[in-house]
């Protein structure tokens, strides 16, 4: 009888969880580069700490190592590491060792063409401010793309405005800063506080827009980072660089929670594919964060 009980409430609670899934139809992912986790409690970032505080989070998600930007971003998308894809460097545009499987589009399987293969009618968008964002996606699978030229005013205000328009299933919004700030002037100076204030405002803006277009009861926003930084660089191996945010609002998701599990960036993707119920590739090492859900 007991065992019964038992099976009968694991029954409940995963019908739960997939009735609050299944509501979900559009998603938006949020990518600040250079944004480490460190600067998170220090920051006045109004716009993100709510998020933070009706949604779950961490602030021990960890890039992969180069803690650099094009192999990261790829990993972000592509739901696997370096040893997977095959990008490695700061600026790879093409992998610097063979990836593991391509698709029809000719690169990694990414999170764009998981979206066309499976969803074919979906409509996808991605807004990206540093152009080397353009290299890494399967543009032929994804229905707007929107190269912002280092203008990330440019960038969310555009966001903003596809999302209120067309209200895509998948919406990518990449941000160039504050790494610029944190290249230029340096992590843990006031400036790069600064310019996170900055950054709030343009996160502001997207969160605005799903308010906006009349969907927020059915959305899910995530936003993480690529690395952090340290003095005027990343690349390395210290935390400062390696650690980065990852957020999680929207249905279904529990409220003012810290994810206590193990977040690596490549997992990004796969939450995504998970939320959407959309079967992952098999050359994809992410695991989805149902942790951040109710029910689990």
């Amino acid at each position: 009888m007991k065992k019964s009980i038992i099976a009968i409430c694991i029954c409940c609670f995963a019908m739960q969880l997939n009735a609050q899934v299944k509501k979900v139809k559009h998603v938006v992912l949020i990518g600040c580069d250079g944004f480490g986790a460190y600067a998170v409690p220090d920051a006045k970032m109004p716009n993100l700490k709510k998020l933070m505080e009706t949604g779950s989070w961490s602030l021990k998600a960890r890039s992969v190592l180069p803690s650099s930007s094009a192999v990261n971003w790829a990993s972000m998308l592509m739901g696997a590491g370096p040893t997977e894809h095959g990008y490695t460097e700061w600026g790879s545009k093409t992998p610097e060792i063979p990836s593991a499987t391509t698709t029809k589009y000719g690169i990694f399987p990414s999170i764009f063409s998981v979206i066309r293969d499976q969803k074919p009618a979906a409509k996808t968008a991605v807004i990206y401010s540093w152009p080397g964002i353009g290299p890494l996606v399967e543009k032929d699978a994804i229905s707007i793309v929107v190269p912002g030229n280092d203008n990330d005013d440019f960038c969310a205000d555009t966001a903003a405005t596809i999302i209120k328009r067309d209200k895509p299933y998948f919406t990518f919004v990449h941000l160039d800063e504050p790494d610029g700030t944190g290249h230029g002037i340096g992590h843990r100076t006031p400036a790069y506080y600064e310019q996170l204030q900055k950054v709030d405002i343009r996160i502001g803006k997207i969160v605005q827009a799903v308010k906006d277009a009349g969907i927020e009861n059915e959305t899910i926003i995530i936003l993480s980072a690529d690395h952090g930084g340290t003095g005027k660089g990343h690349g390395g191996k210290s935390l400062d660089e390696v650690l980065i945010p990852w957020v999680i609002n929207g249905v279904g998701v529990k409220k003012n929670h810290e994810i206590k599990d193990v977040i690596i960036t490549y997992d990004t993707g796969a939450t995504i594919a998970w939320i959407l119920g959309l079967k992952a590739p098999q050359s994809w090492r992410g695991k989805a964060v149902a942790n951040s859900f109710t029910g689990n």
